[in-house]
């Protein structure tokens, strides 16, 4: 299904508060922190062949499978918040401003070990924190829920995080996590927001800013398309938002894509509200199963989405696939289940010729789509594939 935004607040300006949340200055001040991790900038890749043959002026995918040894756009927020959140804390403690490249000093590590950071996560997001928290020395609980596989859950642990495990789904670990941090004085830093929760998923949603202002500077023309996957819409709002700030009126045309098992940026867009989704049987795309958006990105998406959309299990298995398997010319990319998602959307609107000439979709359109994962977990990845991320890498598959 494919739903033009229906919301009356389409297409107007963000609030002054998201706009400079998502704007070039906090983009800027995020490049500052990210560079104290080692990596520079995500690949950029034009896919021509493939453009070709679905009819595209310009097809490119940014691919976050090879972001900062994490294999997921997910390493740009977490560990982000968490340094924002230890500056601020030495901040308070010292009387004085703390620079950026002063988190890894021993003054302000030995403030850092006595802060915890807990979040849940589907996997992607809870590494980012664990990761960001062994940086600066600061301890991590990391909330899983029976969903999230096990190869995931000891790449979490490697970062030095304590696991506690949560029947039940993404969000009844979110409740979970968010009451025994209360209880224990940790500090939340989820991704996702509710009454009273903003800030801190705010700071996660600024630091995906990171990966809008590589691509922009890679690509040889700002896009006219974006298709963004969505779970809780962190991500979403986080690449609209900006691009709208950077772009102004000649911002690109916006679909978010979510599984039709957890489609609930879709059905808030058709009830004119943030509404929750009732669980069913667990959608493939694993990164993406949540029944609940996030009230922020929302409020942004709202504005800047022009149309929200749903996809058939079979879609992220198919494009997993081919991104595998590329045309002659075009590079092979190793994307998770939840990775190809915003291309798959591509791929079906194209199939709806009235649809796509509704939205231009077409010979003059340069689309961007973002590869948000790579193979985080490589058992699930071969399961679904039947091909070793390691063979594609390497041109074996």
């Amino acid at each position: 299904m494919y739903l033009p935004n229906p919301l009356p607040l389409h297409r107007e300006p963000l609030t002054p508060e998201d706009a400079t949340l998502l704007g070039t200055e906090a983009a800027a001040e995020v490049s500052r922190f990210l560079a104290l991790r080692d990596g520079g900038a995500t690949p950029l890749h034009a896919l021509p062949a493939l453009a070709r043959e679905l009819g595209l002026g310009m097809l490119h995918l940014k691919d976050e499978g090879q972001r900062l040894g994490l294999g997921s756009f997910k390493a740009l927020g977490g560990a982000y918040a968490v340094m924002r959140l230890v500056q601020e804390a030495a901040e308070a403690e010292l009387g004085r401003p703390v620079a950026p490249d002063e988190l890894l000093s021993p003054e302000i590590s030995a403030i850092a070990q006595g802060l915890t950071f807990a979040c849940a996560t589907d996997g992607n997001h809870g590494r980012s924190v664990a990761q960001g928290a062994q940086l600066v020395g600061a301890s991590s609980v990391i909330f899983v829920h029976s969903g999230v596989s096990q190869g995931r859950i000891d790449a979490i642990a490697s970062f030095g995080a304590r696991i506690i495990r949560v029947e039940g789904n993404y969000d009844e670990s979110v409740a979970e996590a968010a009451r025994v941090a209360e209880a224990e004085g940790w500090t939340v830093l989820s991704d996702t927001s509710w009454p009273g929760y903003e800030r801190i998923p705010g700071l996660v949603m600024q630091g995906y800013t990171a990966l809008v202002t590589e691509a922009l500077a890679q690509l040889p023309e700002p896009p006219t398309h974006v298709f963004l996957q969505a779970g809780v819409g962190g991500f979403a709002a986080a690449v609209a938002g900006h691009l709208a700030v950077r772009l102004g009126e000649a911002r690109p045309h916006v679909t978010v894509v979510e599984p039709e098992r957890a489609a609930c940026l879709l059905a808030s867009a058709q009830a004119g509200r943030a509404v929750k989704v009732a669980e069913g049987a667990a959608t493939v795309m694993a990164m993406l199963e949540c029944y609940e958006p996030s009230l922020s990105a929302f409020r942004i998406l709202e504005r800047v989405a022009d149309g929200f959309m749903d996809l058939p299990e079979d879609a992220a298995p198919a494009v997993m696939r081919r991104l595998a398997r590329p045309l002659p010319g075009d590079p092979a990319v190793v994307a998770g289940e939840s990775g190809g998602v915003g291309l798959a959307g591509v791929i079906a609107v194209l199939q709806d010729p009235a649809l796509a000439a509704r939205i231009g979709l077409g010979a003059k359109a340069r689309v961007l789509v973002i590869n948000t994962e790579g193979a985080t977990d490589p058992a699930v990845y071969e399961r679904l594939t039947g091909l070793a991320p390691k063979a594609v890498r390497e041109g074996a598959a």
